[in-house]
């Protein structure tokens, strides 16, 4: 009760400190604000105004929070909740958590917080953050290049596994870019949807992107058929649309640049049919619901990489003429590329075909309706980011996901060895059910024995692939279990560090993308 006192107090010594200049503008109350008290600090950029009101984010040792200053009762802005504290001359204050309520208030008088579209935009960064914690080092390194974060981004799977909403995701950021006085806009993504129900449910918390995974509905299994089995299939789809097969692609060529062309013969056209139709149906679908619920203000992407094979340069081109001829308006493509993008680690394959073959994924993009390539578990796929940059001039999509959750591992191997520990043998106790979830194939058993390594030799276990793809598939029974506390407990504590290297940790990311500087 007595630490509560003092810091009740600290916090009203900074609250205190904006009632003479409330009403003067922000960049008086940014400057007369005391930036810190005791155990309180305040997030410099966070110092907003609503009329004769300032809104600012501060922390302490425990928590960050809202903190609302009025010059008295009625001039609070409504819409806020938290517990009400009386200050010298009539003003008020309050003291609010980063829950649902604060953020919609922040949203309401603070449009710019919300995601937005970004489908006018030439290079997005979808920056995967399963903690909620990695904005402000993301938005650090967005800030130097011409590029725009989709800041809040999960899958399913990942709400799934971490216990979150789409709603707490989208929150998470809103609290980060406004801390951050952010207002060049960003994304919120909900990733790898497949049912019209999952969808609603992401529009419902305010993303604005879809990530539409049409690998439940493709026929893949007719990529290996005979030719016979093609047919048979080929022969009980609609008449017109076997007409339009025969007119439009067998036997043709597709020219996309300077002796580069794709040639689509009448097999290939009849299984692309067969395999893709159901699919781009109902692609269509989601395009007009989207249409509905936000008129143009959304981004559809189409994921056809959730697939055991590479996506062909024939399918690829069959599948962006076929959406274009049904009407649906996408913003970006993401093609199952050739070789190994496995989670947490560079890329595994020939480098020279990768070139090869990208090159003409990003010719039939530019020329078949110039949208955006997407790279999906592109985290840390620093070998390839050059042929990509140029390839796609940064007309691109860059999603990556897990490896901000390990510069989060990164950072407590450095400064809380025991708590590493006790995550990597949480990560070897659930190794098992994990490997059902992810697809990697790294061997475990090169990783060295924690017993046998000193805490100075933690932190390089996050350079080792093995050890980075243990802990990455594992982050579910790492968050939801025992450990949970004292993970967050450990990374509110060290969250400049953390913060430090997300930014280092993009900076690099778009250095090798080769994406211009801001000017």
């Amino acid at each position: 009760m007595h630490i509560f006192l003092i810091e009740r107090f600290c916090m009203k010594q900074i609250a205190e400190s904006l009632t003479a200049y409330l009403g003067k503008g922000e960049a008086v109350l940014k400057d007369r604000v005391l930036k810190s008290s005791g155990a309180v600090t305040v997030y410099a950029d966070s110092v907003h105004c609503i009329g004769n009101a300032a809104v600012l984010m501060c922390r302490d040792d425990e928590q960050k929070f809202l903190l609302v200053v009025a010059a008295g009762k009625r001039d609070l802005p409504a819409g806020f909740e938290g517990e009400t504290v009386a200050l010298n001359g009539g003003a008020v204050a309050i003291k609010g958590g980063l829950t649902e309520v604060n953020a919609a208030a922040l949203r309401k008088y603070f449009p710019w917080t919300a995601p937005k579209s970004l489908r006018n935009v030439r290079t997005t960064v979808g920056c995967g953050d399963r903690l909620g914690l990695a904005t402000t080092g993301h938005l650090r390194a967005a800030n130097k290049v011409q590029v725009s974060p989709v800041l809040a981004q999960q899958s399913i799977r990942e709400l799934t596994m971490t216990k979150r909403t789409f709603r707490k995701v989208v929150d998470d950021a809103c609290f980060l870019v406004f801390a951050a006085d952010y207002r060049d806009g960003y994304g919120a993504d909900g990733d790898h949807l497949k049912t019209l129900a999952d969808i609603d449910t992401a529009l419902a918390a305010g993303m604005p992107m879809i990530t539409l995974d049409l690998s439940d509905v493709m026929n893949a299994a007719a990529g290996n058929w005979d030719a016979a089995a093609v047919d048979e299939a080929f022969d009980k789809l609609p008449a017109e649309l076997k007409r339009i097969i025969g007119a439009d692609y067998a036997g043709k060529e597709f020219i996309l640049g300077e002796n580069v062309s794709v040639m689509i013969d009448e097999l290939t056209a009849k299984r692309c049919a067969v395999m893709y139709t159901a699919a781009l149906d109902f692609a269509l679908q989601v395009y007009e619901h989207l249409k509905a619920a936000r008129g143009d203000e959304f981004d559809l992407e189409i994921s056809i990489d959730e697939t055991s094979s590479p996506t062909l340069p024939t399918h690829h081109l069959f599948i962006t003429r076929e959406l274009h001829r049904r009407g649906v308006e996408f913003s970006s493509l993401a093609p199952r590329f050739i070789g190994e993008f496995q989670k947490a680690i560079d890329y595994i394959g020939d480098l020279d075909e990768f070139d090869r073959q990208f090159k003409i994924h990003a010719l039939i993009a530019r020329n078949h309706g110039n949208y955006k390539i997407s790279i999906h578990s592109g985290s840390d796929k620093f070998a390839v980011y050059p042929t990509i940059g140029r390839e796609t001039c940064h007309y691109l999509h860059l999603k990556t996901a897990g490896t901000s959750w390990l510069e989060a591992v990164t950072v407590i191997a450095y400064k809380d060895p025991q708590l590493y520990r006790d995550m990597h043998q949480c990560a070897l106790d659930n190794v098992t059910e994990m490997l059902k979830l992810y697809h990697i194939t790294a061997d475990f058993n090169k990783i060295p024995a924690l017993a046998a390594l000193s805490d100075a030799e933690l932190p390089a276990l996050m350079t080792m692939p093995e050890a980075r793809q243990l802990l990455h598939i594992n982050y579910g029974p790492i968050l939801t279990g025992a450990l949970r506390r004292r993970f967050f407990e450990a990374m509110h504590k060290f969250e400049a560090d953390y913060d430090a290297r997300i930014e280092a940790h993009f900076d690099k990311h778009l250095s090798l993308l080769g994406v211009p500087a801001k000017n």
